[in-house]
């Protein structure tokens, strides 16, 4: 037959690996590291430098942003996941554009449009990585994420903030740039609409239904609550740090610098994860949110002496990278098959949960405290996470044994 002389990667698409989905992390981290640190920038002069507006437009962007990712799952039985995954990206471009006109009105709108964007692609990727990676390679897959990701979140803060002041519209128009290429490189990969797994009965109509699957899981719950605070952790260190930095005196240059060297630390994240291999999960996880409280507490003490908080919360981002090497775990091996695009939804609620209590508090905070009360507060929670992580089994994450019959 004809057919036998078609070369193999021709007749059927490649099994999609770590590597491939490494290539697309590091893609959309060249995008949204190029713009993490502006938007607190673009928006707190668009909103006439008022940190407690702000924050209220990060808590709508948040609010927007849950309620768009629990729909997606039930978008995705209507239109395959290929083109969910395709109208993500084009919000990015949308976004882009909405943030080049600027204004107090479409400043605020790219910003809830690209986190739309955020959440629909990190719903999309979580749903194929566990359609086509195995369980105990998912360690290997997200530390080589992160590693595809390093450059991009290391330089991109600096770069993005020097490329803003020189000409503003010239990051967003690079973003779009990287927007395209991750939708390109999505198309060369072919990962389709990712595996069928066919149920006893048909999903409930609806689209909110599988949440109570959800709170009936304690392990999935604590792995949520686990990506919700460090991601809470980030948020303190990426909108408000900088906003300290312009209050204290310290120019609007430090926290993107600072915020660039400690995305550095995501190039040892081989190495964390080994440290974490030898100790348990577990306890790796309790150990790591124990520290990164100190730290934030630390960074409370700033008013005083305001380079102590840099230096704490540049400390403290050493301990949040550990914890996006190793913290969602967990999670991801508490899945079970018939529920991966279900629960991956769930899972991505992580940014936008935080995205709405991180601004909320910090605005409550605010109104009677300075902004130093923010990364205080930002302490306790990080805190609470210690004991939850302690109800964890000890051995969670160790690969089980194959049997013998099997081996054999």
């Amino acid at each position: 037959m004809i057919s036998r002389y078609i070369p193999e990667n021709l007749r059927h698409a490649p099994v999609p690996g770590v590597k491939g989905f490494a290539i697309l992390t590091g893609i959309e981290a060249s995008l949204r590291g190029l713009l993490i640190s502006i938007w607190p920038l673009v928006l707190y002069r668009a909103l006439s430098e008022d940190a407690a507006a702000v924050s209220l437009i990060y808590l709508a962007a948040g609010i927007a942003s849950l309620v768009w990712g629990l729909m997606v799952p039930w978008i995705s039985r209507f239109i395959p996941r290929r083109w969910v995954y395709t109208g993500g990206v084009g919000f990015y471009l949308i976004g882009g554009t909405c943030a080049i006109v600027g204004g107090p009105l479409l400043t605020p709108l790219a910003l809830v449009i690209s986190n739309l964007a955020t959440v629909t692609v990190f719903i999309c990727t979580n749903a194929y990585v566990m359609d086509y990676i195995a369980r105990h390679e998912l360690g290997r897959s997200e530390t080589l994420k992160m590693l595809y990701s390093a450059a991009s979140w290391a330089l991109g803060p600096v770069i993005g903030v020097f490329l803003w002041t020189w000409w503003e519209p010239l990051p967003f128009l690079i973003g779009m740039g990287f927007a395209a290429a991750l939708l390109a490189t999505f198309w060369f990969l072919r990962l389709g609409n990712g595996k069928l797994i066919t149920r006893a009965r048909a999903p409930a109509p609806n689209p909110l239904a599988y949440l109570g699957r959800f709170f009936r899981q304690p392990r999935l719950i604590a792995g949520w609550l686990f990506a919700v605070l460090r991601s809470s952790g980030w948020w303190v260190y990426v909108v408000y740090l900088p906003i300290f930095c312009i209050e204290a005196g310290l120019g609007d240059k430090v926290a993107s610098a600072v915020f660039s060297v400690s995305n550095t630390f995501l190039f040892l994240s081989p190495f964390m994860l080994r440290w974490m291999q030898k100790r348990g999960l577990r306890r790796a996880i309790r150990v790591t949110f124990a520290a990164c409280s100190a730290c934030f507490l630390l960074a409370a003490f700033g008013q005083a002496w305001p380079p102590i908080t840099v230096a704490a919360l540049f400390a403290g981002s050493l301990f949040l990278v550990m914890l996006d090497t190793f913290g969602g775990l967990p999670f991801l091996m508490a899945v079970k098959p018939a529920e991966r695009t279900e629960m991956s939804a769930v899972y991505s609620s992580f940014r936008d949960v935080s995205g709405i209590l991180s601004p909320a508090a910090a605005w409550l905070v605010l109104l009677v405290a300075p902004i130093t009360g923010v990364f205080a507060a930002g302490a306790a929670g990080l805190a609470v996470m210690v004991a939850i992580a302690g109800r964890l089994h000890p051995r969670l994450g160790e690969q089980r044994p194959v049997a013998r019959d099997q081996a054999t």
